[in-house]
């Protein structure tokens, strides 16, 4: 017994570690620390994140499969660029499946859940951006990873539930870069906008309406896809001009 418990403990750590290096290395193309073409090299990833080979194979396994890299026969991996054509693609992706898994979860969802995500939510919506912008994000984004989940995890469809749980962090990189960017905009009208949105998807999945909760959904999805292109063409801005820009480390704190 204690063999499977350690087995299985040590797998779940490495499945953090990796999701770490996935973030990190994500978070660093997007916010252009990483420029197109960089070579991502397994040995210099394993020294800068203190992890073995497999765990970085691993990650750029991963990042590979969400358009973010391109794997090199046993040399690690390249940066790819990523623009507005890659969001627009990667948020029809998303519409799809999460208006899909919505559609499914409208009904099975546990209601006191929905109740208590509309209390928090409201708050939020009465909550002035500007006030706090840092709070308001923090507390935003919490929200939002919780409802996404808890429609994903209410589907009661184990492959579509497993796709998104393989994107979600894709799509979080996104969201959180955009969110800043509006921040940098003082853009506090998509903030609100974005909380006002989960509150009509709340309200349509109280309701046990499918249709309603997935266009719901839907016009969250494509609200937000202007933000994410303006967040990447922003990065792609910021590294024109750069010759060679500093390494920045990637390893989270």
């Amino acid at each position: 017994m204690s063999v499977r418990v350690n087995k299985r403990r040590g797998t779940a750590e490495r499945g953090l570690r990796r999701q770490a290096i996935v973030e990190a290395v994500l978070s660093a193309v997007f916010r252009g620390q990483l420029r197109p073409g960089q070579h991502l090299v397994t040995q210099q990833l394993a020294v800068e994140f203190g992890v073995s080979h497999t765990p970085i194979r691993e990650a750029l396994a991963a990042l590979a499969g969400m358009g973010a890299v391109e794997l090199l026969p046993n040399r690690g991996a390249k940066v790819r660029q990523v623009g507005p054509r890659d969001v627009a693609e990667i948020t029809q992706v998303r519409r799809v499946l999460e208006c899909a898994a919505t559609r499914l979860a409208c009904g099975r969802m546990d209601l006191d859940a929905l109740d208590d995500l509309r209390t928090q939510l409201e708050r939020l919506a009465a909550a002035a951006p500007t006030r706090n912008p840092g709070r308001f994000i923090t507390r935003a984004r919490e929200l939002d990873s919780r409802l996404h989940d808890l429609i994903w995890q209410s589907c009661r469809n184990s492959f579509l539930a497993q796709e998104l749980e393989r994107l979600k962090t894709l799509f979080r990189v996104f969201r959180d870069i955009s969110w800043e960017h509006s921040r940098t905009r003082s853009d506090a009208r998509r903030l609100k906008d974005e909380t006002r949105e989960h509150l009509a998807i709340v309200d349509a999945l109280r309701s046990g309406n499918p249709s309603d909760a997935a266009a719901a959904m839907s016009r969250h999805i494509r609200a937000g896809t202007r933000y994410w292109s303006r967040a990447v063409q922003r990065t792609d801005d910021l590294q024109i001009g750069q010759q060679q820009p500093e390494r920045k480390e990637l390893a989270p704190a």
